[in-house]
């Protein structure tokens, strides 16, 4: 007997028991739908912990002294001198010196942070200029009061047009020479709403000699690792006792959550993979209770001149055809509860290829797994004794 013939027949048995066969079914729905969205989910999770870092800067390294009391410090002519040694390693460096800015245009005002740091800090972050220009070696040497701001802050004290005007942070005058471009929703509560001034001014203001907190960024992902060693050789040097200072690479962050993630994952998705084997125990109950009701048709099929192999074909078959619809319509539940939720909590949520394909292939597997041991006792049986059976 032909494949197409099995299939044919597989289906009208399923057709004509339609609300045993969803029964049997709703197992493996159940099963590949908690896969595919949980598995969704937590790639979309790890998605946005990547996004994030990358918009910090996965790169990045953060340096800061922590005991500000002490004399010692980490002077700016050493982490310059470090970065020049080299720069296959060090990209980049900056010093960050934070200021509350109440910043106030004639009778706008608005409060903000302003962040003192060099002429390197802009392009190491990505931040592209939209008008104006970047702080430059100069107003960082000669402390100029310039200044570069988000789209928040333009928009809200001059209206947009704020290039080349003067504002006062905290009641001193800065003349506005560059607006980043918009990186969110030039909402206050956003990272358009933001003021960058040389460090040497941002140090001055804040009255202080020392700074106290540096970001330093490795050339890539890769050189993190030795960037970082550099750094730490260098605070050793400098300030001697770890205890007055922290060192923070992005990326050892960054790892450690994917790995916690992907933990995660894999302890939700062997929970969920329970109720596979359970849905397959439920299609081999079904099926030892369908050959049991179907002896005689498989007697008289027997006395026909059918083989073993068509009857075992017949029955492994219809086995894997409700295992793969049951696990098709899990795939379909699964993606929508994914998208869904993935709305719902503000992220890009959508079921990966590879997921989709693993869950069809595992729900037909399980079939015809769970299938062949009713099947093989089908095809055992006796033509003589099943056409007796009643």
């Amino acid at each position: 007997m032909s494949l197409w013939k099995c299939f044919k027949m597989a289906i009208a048995s399923i057709v004509s028991n339609k609300l045993r066969s969803m029964l049997t079914m709703l197992g493996i729905i159940i099963g590949i739908t908690a896969v595919i969205a949980l598995v969704s989910l937590m790639s979309g999770m790890t998605g946005e912990v990547t996004k994030a870092f990358e918009e910090v800067g996965i790169e990045s390294i953060i340096v800061n002294i922590t005991d500000r009391a002490s004399t010692k410090e980490l002077p700016v002519e050493e982490v310059q001198a470090l970065a020049e040694e080299h720069p296959d390693v060090i990209a980049g460096w900056s010093p960050t010196v934070s200021m509350p800015a109440f910043i106030k245009n004639g009778n706008d005002s608005i409060s903000s942070q302003a962040t003192g740091v060099n002429e390197y800090y802009l392009g190491l972050k990505d931040l592209e200029i939209a008008y104006g220009r970047e702080l430059t070696y100069i107003d960082i040497e000669r402390r100029q009061k310039v200044c570069v701001i988000g789209t928040y802050i333009a928009q809200e004290v001059f209206g947009g047009d704020a290039l080349g005007k003067t504002l006062q942070i905290t009641g001193t005058p800065y003349e506005v020479v560059g607006i980043v471009e918009e990186q969110d929703d030039s909402t206050e509560s956003s990272n358009d709403n933001c003021v960058y001034v040389p460090y040497t001014l941002a140090s001055h203001t804040v009255r202080t000699s020392k700074i106290n907190s540096y970001i330093i960024y490795a050339s890539n992902q890769e050189t993190v690792e030795a960037a970082k060693g550099l750094v730490e050789a260098l605070c050793q040097k400098e300030i001697g006792d770890d205890d007055y200072y922290t060192i923070t690479a992005m990326k050892s962050i960054a790892d450690s959550l994917t790995d916690i993630l992907d933990k995660m994952q894999m302890m939700l998705i062997a929970i969920a993979a329970i109720s596979l084997v359970v849905a397959g125990i439920g299609i081999m109950n079904i099926m030892l209770v369908s050959v049991t009701e179907r002896t005689r048709e498989i007697g008289i099929r027997k006395s026909l001149g059918a083989k073993q192999k068509d009857i075992l074909s017949q029955f492994v078959i219809e086995a894997g055809m409700l295992s793969c619809i049951g696990g098709v319509i899990g795939i379909i539940i699964g993606s929508l509860l994914a998208i869904g939720a993935g709305k719902l909590l503000g992220m890009t949520v959508l079921p990966t290829p590879a997921s989709v394909i693993v869950s069809f292939s595992v729900s037909a597997m399980i079939g015809v797994f769970f299938g062949f041991m009713p099947a093989r006792k089908a095809a055992a049986l006796n033509p003589i004794d099943a056409l007796r059976y009643d």
